[in-house]
């Protein structure tokens, strides 16, 4: 038994876009950055929502014990589907453990690069 339940375990992230350019050597990418403070591994279920289609849901993601997962959004698939570029979507997670989670988005369409994180918003 784990004696850290740092989080919780529903996370929502409603605002999510991968860019579809970039320049430079950096590519655009978002990632889902979890932290696991139990001692025990993590199993996340991810659903990624879209304005016009059907979720891609059930996505499978562990994450060890007492360690930290950065997991990009555009390396997430169902089924050979994947989340397109310059599509807004939003993501939810759930877990059988409490996590943390932080969402970070890097936008290299322009030359000044722009990086931006937030906290996810846990659900109780």
């Amino acid at each position: 038994m784990s004696s850290n339940r740092a989080g919780e375990t529903h996370w929502i992230i409603p605002d999510a876009y991968i860019p579809p350019e970039s320049t430079g050597d950096l590519i655009s990418h978002e990632s889902i950055c979890v932290l696991n403070c139990n001692n025990e591994n993590v199993n996340l279920v991810i659903t990624i929502y879209f304005e016009d289609r059907p979720p891609l849901e059930n996505i499978l993601v562990e994450v060890a014990g007492r360690r930290t997962k950065h997991i990009r959004t555009s390396s997430l698939e169902k089924y050979d589907e994947h989340i397109p570029l310059g599509v807004p979507y939003a993501i939810e997670i759930s877990s059988d453990l409490p996590i943390v989670v932080q969402y970070s988005r890097l936008d290299t369409t322009q030359a000044e690069l722009a990086l931006m994180s937030t906290m996810a918003f846990p659900l109780k």
